[in-house]
């Protein structure tokens, strides 16, 4: 059964992204689900996650799950068909994370036919991961219901910024009337908290939570030059 209003549960909250590269000893919808559960604990208002078996593993959670699959070696990746996105819903996504961008879909179909064969097969809500403001200018044209800075810096139209993309969060939410979650190299609370006074309706983090490989690096790293 899908949560009644998932906008709601995630206004001003936290959303943690619980992925595992594939080849990770992680890499198992098992261990998605436990890591996804000690989020909960620890204050998350949404999860985020990526592949069928994940988001079964976790649809059942009282937060909303916003689901994607990863699929491909083009561009476009996130969610890149409608056959994926349905394939996201039927798997009890309440929240489908299809790439926002206006590059050319791996199916022919734009970003606003695949929104509305997702309306015609789900009531799920549905958020464009974008890479610029004109992306998520033509994501909310073609009826997405919230907007993310997922893929900024990503796409050539931006630069990559070493935190958050602040800028490009000010300029949607001066722009834009879908709600916008800040996603994207957000690695410190301070960072969050500053997505949040750009604009952002709601925060996403994943890897300085739950990408155990990363964060070893970031100390093993730390201390290798204190050595040095």
């Amino acid at each position: 059964m899908r949560l009644a209003d998932p906008l709601e549960q995630l206004r001003g909250g936290l959303i943690v992204s619980c992925q595992a590269y594939p080849g990770e000893a992680m890499r198992d919808p098992r261990t998605m689900a436990q890591v996804a559960a000690a989020a909960l604990v620890g204050g998350a208002a949404g999860i985020r996650v990526q592949g069928i078996g994940d988001i079964r593993a976790t649809a059942h959670l009282p937060v909303p799950v916003v689901g994607l699959w990863k699929d491909g070696d083009r561009d476009v990746f996130i969610t890149p068909t409608l056959d994926h996105a349905r394939a996201v819903a039927d798997a009890g996504a309440d929240i489908i994370a299809v790439d926002g961008t206006r590059r050319d879909r791996p199916d022919g179909l734009t970003l606003g036919e695949t929104i509305q064969g997702l309306r015609m097969h789900t009531d799920a809500l549905i958020m464009a991961d974008c890479g610029s403001l004109d992306d998520a200018l033509a994501a909310e044209e073609a009826g997405a219901d919230i907007l993310g800075t997922t893929l900024s810096g990503y796409t050539g139209e931006r630069p990559k910024t070493t935190g958050p993309d602040l800028e490009l969060i000010e300029l949607m939410a001066a722009r834009c009337r879908r709600p916008i979650v800040a996603e994207g190299r957000i690695h410190t609370p301070a960072q969050a908290a500053d997505a949040i006074a750009a604009g952002a309706f709601a925060v996403c983090v994943g890897t300085a939570i739950t990408h155990p490989s990363t964060i070893t690096t970031w100390f093993a790293d730390a201390v290798a030059r204190a050595r040095a």
